[in-house]
């Protein structure tokens, strides 16, 4: 919505290092057909973000969530910049302190971090990001679902809670549960400290195997939410096949579910460690983890 929205007035820088991203670079290119540029980093790497033009809009993912790639801070984007920055937070909002004052269209889904109902959305809007929907007027028809002015004026009433369809009501008392949840545990700072600890735990046990390493290569882009992992072992002759056999077993014995990489990425696991999760259970699967790795070395 966003993208069809706003992207058009000026030109576009579109960065990705993981499947998601991709995908944002994929629907402007092909979709949009606007002047576009493409700036990829490979998974377990990020895209060095002061290389970039801020006089154009800049479009990106903050958390890698396939990758496990996270942006440090917002330091690189300047605070004078004439383009807009548009920035997927998904699986970033409620686990880091985005700055808010460098993003200024931020979407987020509240089934992350928060552990909600999937498949909603929240858009965040700067005044930068208002005054572009009421000062310009993209080529292309532009669905009702996805139109944010009427007149040349912002609709207002998306932004206090005036439905535009018909979305369950449930879904919106969901997420003022999560938040109220959020909000026992100390907030913000809470729920930072628990995925903190979370992708710690999972740290550590990597830093002390040599059969089993992060996918971010500097530590200080690791996300801590979706920890991405890679075997290192040199006898795994097939990758891909012993990491979905290790993830098979873990499943089998109820230690874990869905921990295999995401099918575009690298071979390896993913671990959630976002804020709905208890240190203890990660602690608690990171010796079957270790028995499932050293089941599948034998079968080799």
């Amino acid at each position: 919505m966003a993208m069809w929205s706003l992207l058009g007035e000026r030109p576009a820088q579109m960065v990705a290092w993981e499947s998601f991203g991709a995908g944002w670079v994929s629907d402007v290119v092909k979709q949009l057909k606007i002047d576009a540029s493409e700036h990829i980093a490979p998974y377990g790497e990020i895209f060095d973000m002061t290389t970039l033009n801020y006089e154009h809009d800049v479009c990106f993912t903050w958390n890698g969530t396939t990758s496990g790639v996270c942006m440090r801070d917002g330091s690189a984007i300047p605070a004078d910049r004439a383009g807009l920055t548009l920035c997927d937070a998904t699986s970033a909002a409620f686990a880091v302190d985005l700055p808010w004052d460098k993003l200024d269209v931020t979407t987020f889904s509240w089934q992350k971090v928060l552990g909600g109902e999937a498949a909603h959305g929240v858009l965040i809007l700067s005044p930068r990001a208002v005054a572009r929907l009421e000062t310009y007027t993209p080529a292309w028809p532009m669905p009702k679902i996805f139109r944010l002015t009427k007149g040349g004026k912002l609709i207002e009433g998306i932004f206090r809670g005036e439905t535009i369809n018909t979305p369950s009501m449930l879904c919106v008392e969901d997420y003022l549960f999560a938040l109220d949840w959020a909000e026992s545990l100390g907030g913000l700072s809470g729920l930072m400290a628990r995925a903190q600890a979370n992708a710690a735990a999972v740290w550590d046990f990597c830093d002390s195997r040599d059969w089993i390493e992060n996918l971010a290569q500097d530590p200080a882009t690791r996300s801590v939410t979706s920890v991405c992992l890679k075997f290192t072992d040199p006898r795994i002759q097939d990758p891909a096949g012993f990491a979905k056999a290790v993830a098979k077993r873990l499943e089998a014995e109820g230690a874990a579910l869905d921990v295999g990489a995401y099918r575009d990425a690298p071979a390896g696991l993913r671990i959630w460690c976002g804020a709905t999760v208890e240190t203890a259970d990660v602690l608690a699967m990171l010796p079957w983890l270790e028995w499932a790795y050293r089941c599948e070395l034998d079968a080799e």
